[in-house]
């Protein structure tokens, strides 16, 4: 229960501490946008940073090497816990917007962050309101924003299983003519989630695939660019599984 102690008490000593920052950045961002994205993400990234210092996470992440740098991308992965946003972010190298849910927005320090960060926020009842949010995540792609998206639409409760993906979110790529980089997380329930609400040290492997062009595929690879995508995530989710360290007792 330390740690969990630990994280809350930081969590919430930041974003009462930053609030002089938001304000900062909203002063920047009126005057050069570019500076204001990049303080952003060097100073949520040291938030997040710390976060996985004090719950103990030891991540590997694989396969940077195949993301693309001199274009924004779409991060497709699957989806086990709230860290899943926490170690992928201290990763990208350029702005990264996530689509998270609208429920996000009751939390008025939190979801200022978010906003500096280009987070879209997604209504899952309301088709329309849907629609909107993958309209603004192609437009911020074109304007050089990358995104990420968990297609299973929340977070997974069973271990080493895969919820259905919501292939609309691919839309956004093909629209955005940007690639689509497949994301594998596995073992990140068993920091929080699977004994909640003890945060537990462990061990997480996140590998990132090769990127998949949506607008260079034939017809028959389009048809079914949803079950390409989440083959490759199944690929490398059960390939690494086996690379993990045995549970502690």
């Amino acid at each position: 229960m330390l740690r969990f102690i630990f994280l809350a008490s930081f969590v919430i000593l930041f974003l009462i501490l930053s609030t002089p920052l938001m304000l900062a950045e909203w002063i920047i961002g009126k005057f050069n946008m570019d500076l204001k994205n990049r303080s952003s993400l060097a100073i949520v990234n040291w938030a997040f940073r710390r976060c996985l210092a004090i719950a103990g996470t030891k991540i590997t992440y694989l396969g940077e090497d195949r993301i693309p740098l001199d274009t924004p991308v779409l991060y497709v992965g699957n989806h086990r816990s709230y860290f899943d946003i926490v170690m992928t972010y201290v990763r990208v190298p350029r702005p990264t917007g996530y689509i998270a849910k609208k429920e996000m927005l009751r939390y008025p320090l939190l979801v200022t962050w978010m906003k500096n960060l280009h987070c879209l926020f997604l209504d899952r009842t309301d088709l329309k309101e849907g629609m909107k949010t993958v309209l603004a995540a192609i437009e911020k792609m074109k304007s050089g924003i990358s995104i990420c998206v968990f297609p299973e639409g929340t977070r997974n409760k069973t271990p080493d299983t895969f919820l259905p993906f919501h292939a609309g979110s691919l839309k956004i790529a093909e629209k955005a003519r940007c690639p689509i980089v497949p994301m594998a997380i596995v073992n990140a329930g068993d920091i929080f989630e699977d004994h909640l609400p003890r945060i537990k040290k462990t061990s997480v492997i996140i590998e990132y695939g090769e990127p998949i062009l949506p607008h260079e595929l034939d017809r028959e690879q389009k048809k079914n660019l949803n079950d390409l995508v989440v083959n490759e995530i199944k690929r490398m989710y059960f390939k690494n599984k086996e690379l993990l360290p045995p549970p502690r007792k």
